[in-house]
């Protein structure tokens, strides 16, 4: 290589570094808010879940009378049933 272009060279892959290093920040900026973002939907997520476990979900049952005299209706009812009704 010429000595008298080194310098140009020189600064050329200084311009270089200051990029990628300007590119390495915002990625790593970008990436943390990400993580944080993750972190966040996590909790919501298991928050829900836990909500869903502690909820007694509505079953469908079409054997279920309104009233003793009535018959039952062919559409079926909503029944609440807790884990220990469904073993």
């Amino acid at each position: 290589m010429d000595p008298k272009h080194s310098g140009n060279v020189l600064k050329h892959l200084e311009k270089q570094k200051e990029l990628l290093m300007e590119a390495y920040r915002s990625m790593s900026h970008e990436l943390r808010g990400m993580q944080v973002e993750e972190e966040m939907l996590m909790r919501k997520y298991y928050e829900f879940m836990t909500a869903q476990e502690k909820l007694n979900v509505p079953k469908i049952s079409a054997n279920v009378k309104e009233n003793e005299n009535e018959e039952p209706s062919e559409a079926g009812a909503l029944v609440v049933a807790n884990k220990e009704e469904q073993s």
